[in-house]
Parts: structure tokens; C-alpha cells; sequence
């Protein structure tokens, strides 16, 4: 059973991309890695005292009760799942239960030839189309053959070239260029 609850719509959303001719597989991203801006839930059971959601900070951690700083940046939430565990076992709790969940998702940005470029809320499932219509449309200048999305972090970012159904993932930067006739 999967333990993210958009993670087999992802898979499927990169299968579908990879065998219809869309970007190659170095691009479909299937599992979701956590990063700085998300929000998740980490359950300790019969511990709610170390319990709780947490954002994660801009160095890629969460503070936690007990066991203090845990870095969390591009762990998936079954990775964060084990090294909370794995803490709070190496001698506070014995055979701690833990699950994590994210509960709320870094925002995208989309900037150039929209009307109202910025910071959005991510919406699972999101594409490029959907971005677009959050930035407020594009200008009379938007070129919608020639949209890009930057994706990764500062240090891996690519560019990828995108149509209006390209999946958007948090964190993404979506990129609408100008038209010039």
C-alpha cells in the first residue's frame, strides 16, 4: 500500500508523459521528496506529546521533542518515517509506531507573460494549464508554445521544456515567455 496518497497518480501522470512522447524518463518524477516550505504530520502513537506537524525549515529540518533536529530535505516520507523512528528508538521510546504525512506542500511560482506572476499554492495534480489560471491568464503577449519549468533545487535545478498539460510539482518554477508577432 502506497503511503503518500497522490503517489500512484504521479506514477501513472510519468507513465503516461514517458510513452506519449513527452519528456524523457530523466524527468518524470514519480515519488515525491520533501524539501523546505512543506508541511507534515509526524505521528508518534501513545506519545501525543511528541506528535505534531512541522514545517520544514529552510536548512531542510524539523524540530522534534526529545531527539531535536532531524534533516528531512529529499527524503521521501517512508525514509522520514524510519529516521524519526530510529531516533526516538536509539534510547527514548521502545518500538516506537510512527507515520508521516505531508500535509501541506511547498508552493510553485510562475512568472513572465501572466497576468499576475507569483507564489501559489500547490494543488496536487496540478499542469501548467491550471498554473496559468492561478497567475490570472496569460498577457496578450504569452506564448503558450514556449513555456519552460525549472525544476530541483538551487544547487540541481533543470530546465524543462513544457506544453500547457505538463505536470507542475512543488517548488517549480513555470516560465512563460513572450511572443514577438
Amino acid at each position: 500500500m502506497l503511503k503518500h496518497p497522490n503517489a500512484l497518480l504521479m506514477m501513472v501522470l510519468a507513465f503516461l508523459t514517458v510513452f506519449s512522447g513527452g519528456p524523457t524518463p530523466v524527468h518524470a518524477q514519480t515519488i515525491y521528496h520533501i524539501n523546505s516550505g512543506d508541511t507534515i504530520r509526524v505521528t508518534v502513537f501513545g506519545e501525543a506529546d511528541l506528535s505534531g506537524e512541522f514545517t520544514v525549515d529552510a536548512n531542510g529540518r524539523i524540530n522534534m521533542a526529545l531527539i531535536g533536529s532531524v534533516d528531512v530535505r529529499n527524503l521521501t516520507t517512508d525514509q522520514t518515517r524510519q529516521k524519526v523512528h530510529d531516533a526516538y528508538q536509539d534510547g527514548y521510546l521502545r518500538n516506537p509506531d510512527i507515520a508521516v504525512e505531508i500535509i501541506a506542500f511547498r508552493p510553485f511560482f510562475i512568472v513572465g507573460e501572466v497576468n499576475n506572476p507569483g507564489s501559489y499554492d500547490y494543488v496536487p495534480g496540478m499542469n501548467v494549464l491550471n498554473a496559468i489560471a492561478l497567475g490570472g491568464g496569460m498577457t496578450y503577449r504569452g506564448d503558450e508554445d514556449d513555456v519552460e519549468i525549472l525544476r530541483g533545487n538551487d544547487t540541481d535545478r533543470i530546465a524543462i521544456t513544457a506544453t500547457l498539460a505538463t505536470i507542475v510539482m512543488p517548488g517549480d518554477i513555470v516560465r512563460i515567455a513572450e511572443r514577438y508577432f
